[in-house]
């Protein structure tokens, strides 16, 4: 056992030392920098200014709305990605012929990179959209959110498919037998038993879909960017401008401590809540 604990430590210490040199080292810098006011150059003109920060984005208008608008994006986009990809799943574990192909082909914009995906989009939904009279969706503030929710939806719907597919491969064939022996119907089968042992799932895709949308950064850039008057500007991207473009260092990193005490507090509610009710198999 000493060897085996041995060999663990050797092959996992140089993963925790990059994650500590990357990660932990520089969130507590980060923690730091938030006391002061600094332009991020000249540290000798960083000034103490305690908790002031915090409390100042608390009256910032330009984050508060970009708080809210991530918020509503979040929660549309956590809607559809969940059900279109357990649709997805449902349909490609059935016998169709083509479902590893199916399967192939859901995934992949997963695999394309979220600036190339907003770009791609971007054309469409103004170019195209405007060649057709439907007028350029990126330059109103609510089919600017509604063209952020499908392109999120377009790309993670597929990924977290493929999680679905293993939960539903996972659930034992004597489970799904008896149920139709007993003369369960389709969807009797589905919301008693398949969903309930599912759970595991649903935890994980909950997490991670809730996770991802509050960070959304490329697509925003790329798609919509700012919008004419920040109105489609979302809480990484608010966060970016208050540190690159306003040179406010400081302040811009006591926005991104909040902004990750709001998704830690945010996923460890949803994962207790889903964790409870999963159902051992």
């Amino acid at each position: 056992m000493k060897i085996k604990k041995g060999w663990y430590a050797l092959f996992t210490m140089p993963l925790m030392l990059i994650f500590i040199i990357v990660v932990v080292i520089p969130f507590v810098i980060g923690i730091g920098y938030s006391f002061v006011t600094w332009d991020g150059f000249a540290k000798h003109q960083a000034d103490f200014v305690g908790f002031s920060n915090y409390t100042k984005v608390f009256r910032d208008e330009r984050f508060l709305r970009a708080a809210l608008r991530t918020t509503i994006y979040t929660l549309f986009s956590v809607l559809s990605v969940n059900v279109l990809g357990l649709i997805f799943s449902l349909i490609v574990t059935t016998a169709l012929k083509v479902r590893n192909f199916a399967r192939t082909m859901l995934f992949v914009p997963y695999l394309i990179g979220g600036l190339i995906l907003g770009y791609i989009w971007k054309s469409v939904f103004s170019e195209y959209f405007l060649s057709i009279g439907w007028g350029n969706w990126l330059t109103n503030a609510t089919r600017a959110m509604i063209a952020m929710v499908v392109v999120t939806t377009w790309q993670m719907a597929g990924y977290v498919m493929i999680v679905y597919i293993t939960g539903i491969m996972a659930i034992p064939d004597d489970v799904l037998e008896a149920a139709k022996v007993d003369g369960a119907g389709y969807f009797q089968t589905l919301f008693k038993i398949k969903f309930p042992l599912l759970m595991p799932s649903f935890t994980i895709c909950l997490f991670l879909t809730l996770s991802n949308c509050f960070k959304v950064y490329d697509v925003n850039v790329a798609l919509t960017g700012t919008g004419p008057n920040y109105q489609s500007e979302m809480f990484s991207l608010n966060i970016y401008n208050e540190i690159f473009d306003l040179s406010n260092f400081g302040y811009g990193q006591a926005k991104a401590i909040i902004f990750f005490m709001i998704i830690a507090v945010i996923t460890l509610i949803q994962v207790s809540i889903t964790k409870k009710r999963e159902v051992a198999m």
